[in-house]
């Protein structure tokens, strides 16, 4: 007697196949989802550096047309003009060269 197979009833390798293609799937998209992550940090983090670095640079001009000359220090920036450097994220570097000459800054982000 012949029997009638039911559309429900799958041979092995179809259901490896299918399971295949699952995993296949979902790795594509868990791989997606961390890689957009880590351009959303990496952007952030970038913005972070380029916004500090900006607000020095402001502070540094705003203190040569109040004071007449340029700061000698990052630490006179931090106190009289309300700089606020995370220095556990960030190294500073700033390079005066005299009253009159828009000194050097440099912001590095350090590795976390």
């Amino acid at each position: 007697m012949r029997r009638n197979k039911s559309v429900f009833v799958r041979g092995t390798w179809d259901v490896v196949r299918v399971l295949a293609t699952t995993v296949i799937f979902t790795a594509l998209v868990v791989g997606m989802i961390i890689y957009a992550l880590h351009n959303t940090s990496r952007a952030s983090s970038d913005r972070g550096l380029r916004n500090l670095e900006d607000g020095i640079r402001r502070a540094v001009i705003a203190a040569y047309s109040i004071e007449g000359r340029y700061p000698h220090s990052i630490s006179h920036i931090e106190e009289k003009y309300g700089v606020f450097i995370d220095r556990t994220r960030y190294i500073v570097h700033y390079m005066p060269y005299g009253k009159n000459i828009m000194p050097k800054i440099i912001v590095i982000e350090l590795d976390s």
